[in-house]
């Protein structure tokens, strides 16, 4: 069945309901709904009920769509006072973790690929593409399962989990392209890398920061009607906020969270039903997001020998080598957040709808091996949720970092 203008608000509704009640379900056994969601979605895809769903440019534009609303909602419920005890480490884990991340993962799959296996092989800096595609935490999968699970953490791991997740998409962004380019071109130098990586990160931040304050100023200089007035011309800032920032070379992922962040935190942000909205727009970005990428994906491509060997393989990896060291050594400055805390940081590192959507890059400029490497994330993001998503109130309690003890500001900025 393919998708047509007659019939997609039809497809569309059902999946949707479908997903709820599967969502529900799942829900008492634990189970993270978004990977319900996907499983809807490959469910009803060709390999399932046959809905042809084969287009990754249209799965990239929902996927940046979705990711923007799900960013800016982020920022817009996270709360600075919680974040300003963690500002510093959470920075450093999603701008050196997540290169720490990509080295470490890259030189395993390029070991894996080419000395432990005879499937397939890739050249280094298809390693390390792969790694950079899969390098951060999904702030879909880490806002979605820390809050629907209520989970209540000791020493600001919450807020810090939080920060990272929504914060470490540009870094890894940038790191795709690079090495994207590297194995299409063969091409790019150490300078060029490091002046598009401070270009991104400084036109991201001002742009966020500068339009959510003329977004306020405007809210000041004008009374609305109605109430959902309001809330529509937020939905409009923050599309405008990622689409100008990219248009000027900067990261509009950045730029949506840090606009959500000053927008949430404003005095002049009075209206409380704009919480609410957002809440609810972003639950419905994550569900079609999920349902997208899960009707993109063959299921039958995803269960072959080779694939299945390859991703657990680099699944064990990355949640026992990769994620870990890069944690630690990232946050070796700050004395103040002991060894049981980075710990559990490195087990809430999630991966979801971003690595897969970023898988989508190489599919569309024709990289070699992009149909692998979309395979072998989308295997990985599976594995990550349903090991490490349906674990985290588990980990949690059996470490004693359940409860309410808030970590004081001083703890952290204790740096060497």
């Amino acid at each position: 069945m393919n998708l047509t203008t007659e019939n997609v608000l039809l497809i569309g509704s059902v999946l949707l309901f479908v997903s709820i009640l599967a969502g529900k379900a799942g829900y008492r056994f634990g189970i993270p709904v978004l990977v319900l969601f996907l499983s809807v979605g490959m469910l009803f895809g060709s390999d399932g009920f046959g809905i042809e769903f084969n287009s990754p440019y249209i799965a990239q534009f929902v996927g940046l769509v979705a990711l923007s609303v799900i960013l800016f909602s982020g920022g817009l419920d996270t709360n600075v006072s919680e974040i300003r005890p963690v500002l510093a480490p959470g920075l450093v884990l999603s701008t050196v973790g997540v290169l720490l991340t990509t080295l470490f993962t890259g030189g395993i799959i390029f070991f894996i690929t080419n000395i432990y296996t005879s499937f397939f092989s890739f050249t280094l800096p298809e390693s390390m593409l792969l790694a950079s595609i899969m390098s951060s935490t999904d702030s879909a999968s880490v806002f979605s399962i820390l809050r629907s699970k209520g989970v209540s953490l000791k020493n600001n791991i919450k807020p810090l989990l939080e920060l990272e997740s929504g914060s470490n998409d540009p870094m890894a962004f940038m790191l795709t392209l690079i090495f994207l380019k590297m194995t299409m071109s063969g091409q790019m130098g150490v300078l060029s890398f490091l002046f598009s990586l401070v270009t991104q990160f400084a036109i991201g931040a001002l742009c966020g920061y500068a339009i959510a304050r003329a977004v306020l100023f405007f809210i000041n200089k004008f009374q609305f009607e109605s109430k959902s007035l309001y809330h529509i011309l937020l939905l409009s800032s923050l599309f405008f906020t990622f689409s100008f920032t990219d248009l000027l070379g900067g990261n509009g992922f950045l730029a949506v969270y840090i606009s959500g962040l000053v927008i949430g935190n404003s005095k002049s942000q009075c209206d409380e039903t704009v919480y609410t909205f957002f809440d609810g727009v972003a639950w419905l970005s994550q569900l079609i997001l999920f349902l997208t990428l899960g009707l993109l994906v063959n299921p039958s491509e995803l269960i072959s020998f080779e694939i299945v060997t390859i991703g657990i393989a680099i699944s064990v990896a990355m949640i026992v080598i990769s994620r870990p060291f890069s944690v630690f050594i990232s946050l070796v400055p700050f004395k103040g957040i002991d060894s049981k805390t980075k710990h559990y940081i490195s087990w809430v590192g999630l991966r979801g709808a971003v690595p897969i959507v970023f898988a989508t890059y190489p599919l569309i400029e024709g990289q070699i091996n992009a149909g692998l490497m979309f395979n072998i994330v989308f295997f990985i993001t599976i594995v990550s949720l349903l090991t490490q998503g349906t674990t985290v109130n588990f980990v949690a309690r059996t470490m004693g970092l359940t409860g309410s003890e808030p970590l004081q500001t001083n703890d952290f900025d204790k740096i060497t």
